[in-house]
């Protein structure tokens, strides 16, 4: 990700109508998402008071993306991602209409809950690919740097903005906050509605298992893309407690919904922070040491905040712990973004969603069931010991990871051998109209 100099324009992306109403629909999109996923884990756990159930929550979520994995990439890659974009924006503003008829009917089961984020999980699942993919279509190969640095901040601001909303509105009641996730989701299927359909840019292949399985042999054959992408799921899956917060603003550190949202706002918190820092002082040496470096504060911050019974040090370290996942963040998207061609994004998109979602959702489930078993606080320290020995063991199975130094340089050189790769046999990608 090459950062803004002085001297460069800093809303070169939204100089492109497309890209604008594109923005648009990404970050309502994402606070609607964040302001159901707080007011969610709040509702099931007042429910039930089972963190088992919390996990599931994540669970629900992830499996859609992974049954899927084929068949969304290659979506995005073969039809019009715009459209799958719209279309997947309508179903999700649909599930946060069923949650709004389950809040205004009262609720004594999860069971309504978890069928509503299932679908909200398959239209995530082809939303995803199709959103991260159809960027670079949009504004010119010159202002994609630009734009991928609106986009990064744009998500920020909605997991800093979205969870504090959704724990205030939820103070007001369940409906609230279901309501206003339904509103945001229908000025998003508008904003993706105005979006003009792009050009095509290459051949539509014939669908073949060579081609559906093409981001897996990218990942697989590009080993520093594997090494950070996996580092960066593993650090998270065992060392994320997000889907315990609303037990440790209960239970724990004693807070009410509106505690909720600012423990789910902090990492956001310190991530902006962090992006606003690497936009200005990007990572020009020793980019894949410092990534390791990174994972390891992050299990670091995991195991103090399991430990702290002060809402404060809690607080910040939760800040911390989004400060030091933003570089990991912000190493992983770079090479996805600089390595990757235009034909393979979608599916090797979809790839990088399934190593996120594990990541999180998955992690969730993780930190569920075993908070169910031993307890939240042992769930959490013990996370962050394993993200600990993941930084440890990662900096040895993969030298050429630690052995990053400056991005724009090694994607160049990756680019060049993966030309040569795909070249036998051709993997050639599907219009984006």
């Amino acid at each position: 990700m090459q950062p803004l100099t002085q001297g460069e324009d800093r809303f070169a992306a939204f100089r492109h109508r497309a890209f604008t109403y594109y923005f648009v629909t990404r970050f309502f999109s994402t606070f609607g998402l964040q302001i159901i996923s707080v007011a969610v884990g709040w509702q099931i756990y007042d429910l039930t008071r089972d963190p088992f159930d919390l996990g599931l929550v994540g669970l629900i979520q992830f499996l859609p993306a992974l049954v899927l994995i084929l068949f969304t990439g290659a979506a995005a890659d073969r039809y019009g991602r715009r459209t799958i974009m719209m279309v997947s924006e309508i179903v999700i503003a649909a599930s946060a209409a069923a949650l709004v008829y389950f809040a205004w009917r009262g609720l004594t089961s999860p069971l309504p809950i978890f069928a509503v984020l299932l679908v909200l999980g398959i239209a995530r699942a082809f939303f995803s690919p199709a959103s991260q993919s159809l960027a670079p279509n949009l504004v010119p190969a010159r202002d994609l740097p630009n734009a991928i640095a609106w986009n990064s901040t744009s998500w920020q601001t909605s997991t800093i903005v979205g969870p504090v909303a959704g724990g205030l509105l939820y103070g007001l009641g369940a409906l609230a906050p279901y309501l206003t996730a339904f509103c945001l989701f229908i000025l998003a299927t508008i904003a993706i509605s105005l979006v003009p359909p792009p050009l095509k840019r290459s051949r539509v292949q014939a669908q073949s298992w060579h081609t559906l399985l093409a981001g897996f042999s990218y990942v697989r054959n590009q080993k520093v893309v594997l090494g950070a992408i996996s580092l960066d799921m593993f650090a998270v899956l065992l060392g994320g407690a997000v889907a315990l917060m609303p037990v440790f603003a209960r239970d724990v550190l004693e807070l009410g919904p509106a505690g909720l949202g600012w423990l789910r706002a902090a990492p956001g918190i310190g991530a902006i922070a962090m992006a606003i820092y690497l936009a200005s002082r990007p990572v020009r040496q020793h980019a894949g040491i410092t990534m390791l470096i990174a994972v390891g504060l992050f299990g670091t911050t995991t195991i103090v905040f399991g430990l702290s019974t002060s809402p404060l040090l809690s607080i910040s370290m939760l800040v911390i712990m989004g400060a030091s996942d933003m570089i990991s963040v912000y190493v992983r998207q770079s090479l996805i973004q600089l390595w990757t061609p235009d034909d393979l994004r979608g599916r090797v998109s979809a790839v990088n969603m399934v190593f996120v979602g594990a990541s999180n959702e998955l992690g969730e489930f993780r930190a569920g069931t075993m908070a169910a078993f031993f307890g939240p606080v042992f769930a959490v320290v013990l996370g962050g010991v394993g993200t600990l020995a993941v930084a440890v063991a990662w900096s040895f199975g993969f030298p050429a990871l630690r052995q990053i130094e400056s991005l724009d340089k090694d994607a160049e050189e990756s680019r060049a051998k993966l030309k040569q790769q795909l070249e036998k046999p051709e993997i050639s990608g599907p219009g984006n109209a």
